[in-house]
């Protein structure tokens, strides 16, 4: 009900509002941010990382494709209300995309954007059945979702354990926060427990308990888990890693989804947190040359909101990849354009061809710091590859190869999910949007 009447509101607002005008000596982006509140500790670093990354663009090369970005935060305090409004306003000064921040802020913008034709780019969170492009034209994931992230670390597990077959009779736990982003791995979990035999144990963490899980923990302690998943954000993480180590659970088996691996999260459990793990799918440091760029062009002027040690750290680093993808989206655009300054509807474009080689990687001082990226137009996720990361005391390092989601389990359910969206929603609309090739 919800989402119908989100939809007849969005309908209402497309009648009567005139799209801006375009400044035209640059690009608006506007994103979500939360650098206050109990989130703020893991929404300030995925704040500072974007940022800087498209701070040093205009600082270094004049923009992309000598047009400089406009670049501005919309704080929300991870208020799914306040993103709303946050949405509206990006609307109202010609944002090119949404960068919702939180999973009930994607949520809540996604059938505004069909109707406003502003893409949403909830990377690597948000509705993992939006990776279906047929019926999600304007929402991209990249580069893997919650489902994939769920088969990663069950493929890993099996590894562990010496193979598939070996899941039979282990308890998984999952401890998530108990919000539209912790229960997205869920439907996953239960599918594969029922192909692989092993039981999914939940343990739900509501936003106001996210640092006083003492009574949860005595229910882990009780279960004894096998592996647990750590589904948490903000204060939650740090939380549940000195949890794990008050309460003797073992802490290599404790595995956090990517957004359970910030350097805050692991530092807080001090010495005890070494063999901590979480899932990734870039690397860290300050050693590539992107971070040097960024510390030459933004940070040494001036121009960046965090400390020079913070550049690199993890979730600094996912949004540095964000925003590669951005960008890379707005070159794509004005490519298949031949416009410099773009608009929303331009800007789908760009996402739904994006194809990030591993050349181009290295061409934008990312060699070795991710693997090539590819969206296309059914899909707007790609399923790529993620390793799992190890806390070795001080600094996060690659501790697995690179492991594959089981594509042939998750894609199916989110066909299935996507089409359950669209029929539950009255007046959804068909897809209409022409699919462009690959750059």
């Amino acid at each position: 009900m919800k989402r119908t009447h989100l939809i007849a509101v969005a309908l209402l607002g497309a009648t009567t509002l005139a799209a801006p005008a375009l400044a035209q000596d640059s690009i608006y982006v506007q994103s979500n941010a939360y650098r206050t509140g109990p989130f703020s500790g893991s929404g300030t670093p995925v704040a500072d990382g974007i940022n800087d990354y498209l701070t040093m663009l205009n600082e270094r090369d004049g923009g992309v494709g000598g047009v400089k970005i406009k670049f501005e935060e919309c704080e929300t305090g991870y208020d799914t209300k306040k993103s709303v409004e946050c949405y509206e306003q990006g609307k109202a000064k010609g944002s090119i995309i949404y960068l919702p921040w939180s999973t009930g802020a994607t949520l809540a913008a996604i059938p505004r954007a069909h109707v406003d034709k502003i893409p949403i780019m909830s990377m690597a969170y948000g509705l993992s059945a939006a990776a279906d492009g047929s019926v999600f034209p304007w929402v991209f994931n990249p580069p893997t979702t919650y489902w994939d992230g769920a088969s990663i670390l069950l493929n890993y597990i099996a590894k562990q354990e010496g193979g598939l077959d070996k899941l039979k009779g282990k308890r998984i736990g999952l401890i998530h926060l108990d919000a539209p982003y912790g229960k997205e791995p869920i439907p996953v979990l239960q599918n594969l427990a029922k192909k692989y035999g092993f039981e999914v144990l939940l343990y739900p963490v509501p936003a106001a308990e996210m640092q006083n899980q003492g009574a949860l923990w005595l229910n882990i302690r009780r279960d004894k888990p096998d592996w647990l998943y750590n589904h948490g954000w903000g204060a939650m993480n740090p939380t549940a890693v000195k949890e794990a180590i008050k309460n003797n659970y073992p802490i290599n088996r404790l595995v956090g989804v990517w957004w359970s691996g910030g350097d805050d999260d692991a530092r807080a459990g001090g010495a005890e947190a070494k063999g901590y793990k979480s899932l990734s799918w870039h690397l860290f440091g300050q050693n590539f040359p992107v971070m040097q760029d960024i510390l030459k062009h933004v940070h040494a002027k001036g121009l960046s909101k965090t400390t020079k040690e913070k550049v690199g750290e993890a979730l600094y680093a996912r949004t540095v990849y964000q925003g590669m993808m951005v960008a890379e989206a707005i070159r794509n655009a004005q490519r298949l354009t031949g416009k410099k300054v773009i608009n929303s509807e331009d800007m789908r474009r760009g996402l739904e061809s994006l194809n990030v080689t591993e050349a181009r990687l290295k061409e934008l001082g990312m060699e070795g710091f991710a693997s090539p990226l590819k969206v296309e137009c059914g899909d707007h996720n790609g399923h790529h590859q993620a390793f799992v990361a190890e806390w070795d005391g001080t600094k996060w390092t690659k501790a697995s190869d690179w492991i594959s989601p089981s594509k042939d389990e998750v894609r199916p359910l989110i066909e299935a999910a996507a089409k359950d969206y669209a029929e539950k929603n009255t007046g959804w609309p068909k897809r209409t949007e022409v699919c462009d090739p690959r750059s």
